[in-house]
């Protein structure tokens, strides 16, 4: 197998304002941060139309008027817009749609719920890092906001923050200040563990690095020592075994570079599936991504997280991997981030990765 220099994975487009995220984040000369243009929603007053004829944002005579709403998660004016302010620029939206409940079930919740001796409920939110207090009334009063599995709409429930459990727009709220949420892009040669009696690098070098405790923070999963990309990072136990449990079913996103060109009907013979010596595998998706002389670069997802398994999967069908770079896990996404550094996640990605496994 010829060897292949650490030169970054990208598909070629003749408009270079074309490369996808995943594509940018193997760009090793990005600079972090700005991830392009931001989709802004505002709020506002409706505009005034001239006589006989509705304004922006007005309703004809004898139909009802439009509501405009709170704007989405990430948005100028919604929650977690926090997150964007601080860097994290990533936005992923809704994790889900609650049902407005009718005015009984409104009051059943409410009592169900509410906790005379508790903390306001949009005290806590703001707390959480939402929004502001006033932002926080306008998303319970929009039936945005459930506690304990209950679409609550009004602002005067009290919940005790140390058990309620709390979702905005399906998005996991984290109260325990003291678990920490970290995504990693591994180089190739460091090792998947904390510590390493060889002195091999492994995960602790980069964390005293970047100026960050290891105490206590172990990995989600691994990749092996020549597989690069995301890794994720955290103390938060319950959310670990619950990512690499095989009944969740996570998704794991992997650019993977092989020596071309590729056969017709390889990407099939992936999907379909094959036995391998410790069970059968499957890739869920498979995509063919770039083409230059000598190499051709594929996208594969697959919720397996059994060991080298793809390097396995494509050994078996006669192209072993040259390179191999894992670019998302479940709904987190490497980006642009630069390789060699660890950043700490937003609030509404681990509450995105908290709802992916049903917390």
């Amino acid at each position: 197998m010829n060897s292949t220099p650490d030169r970054p994975l990208a598909r070629r487009h003749t408009n270079p304002t074309q490369r996808n995220e995943q594509d940018s984040a193997l760009m090793n000369d990005r600079k972090p941060g700005g991830s392009g243009k931001k989709n802004y929603s505002y709020r506002g007053k409706p505009q005034q139309g001239k006589p006989g004829k509705p304004g922006k944002g007005q309703s004809s005579p004898g139909q009802p008027r439009k509501s405009w709403g709170t704007p989405g998660p990430g948005q100028r004016g919604g929650p977690f817009r926090e997150d964007s302010q601080k860097g994290y620029d990533r936005n992923l939206g809704a994790a889900r749609k609650p049902a407005r409940p009718n005015r009984a079930q409104r009051d059943q919740n409410f009592s169900s719920v509410h906790t005379p001796e508790g903390v306001r409920l949009q005290k806590v939110m703001a707390s959480a890092g939402v929004a502001s207090r006033r932002v926080c009334e306008d998303l319970i009063a929009e039936g945005r906001v459930e506690v304990d599995g209950k679409v609550v709409t009004e602002t005067g429930v009290r919940v005790d923050p140390d058990t309620a459990v709390i979702h905005v727009d399906g998005i996991r709220l984290q109260l325990d200040t003291t678990l920490r949420y970290f995504a990693f892009n591994k180089p190739r040669g460091v090792v998947s563990t904390m510590d390493d009696p060889d002195g091999r690098p492994c995960i602790s070098d980069y964390l005293k690095k970047g100026k960050y405790d290891s105490t206590r923070l172990f990995h989600v999963g691994r990749l092996d020592t020549e597989t690069e990309g995301l890794l994720l990072l955290t103390n938060d136990g319950e959310l670990a075994n619950r990512l690499t449990h095989p009944s969740f079913e996570i998704p794991k996103t992997y650019l993977v570079q092989v020596h071309g060109p590729m056969a017709k009907g390889v990407g099939a013979q992936l999907k379909e599936g094959m036995q391998l010596e410790d069970g059968f595998a499957q890739v869920d998706s498979f995509k063919l991504v770039d083409s230059t002389p000598g190499h051709v670069l594929v996208e594969v997802v697959m919720h397996s997280g059994k060991n080298r398994i793809v390097r396995r999967m494509f050994k078996e069908v006669g192209y072993p991997v040259e390179r191999l770079v894992r670019v998302k896990f479940g709904p987190i996404g490497l980006g642009d981030q630069k390789q060699g550094t660890i950043r700490q996640m937003g609030r509404q990605e681990q509450g995105h990765l908290m709802a992916a496994v049903n917390l």
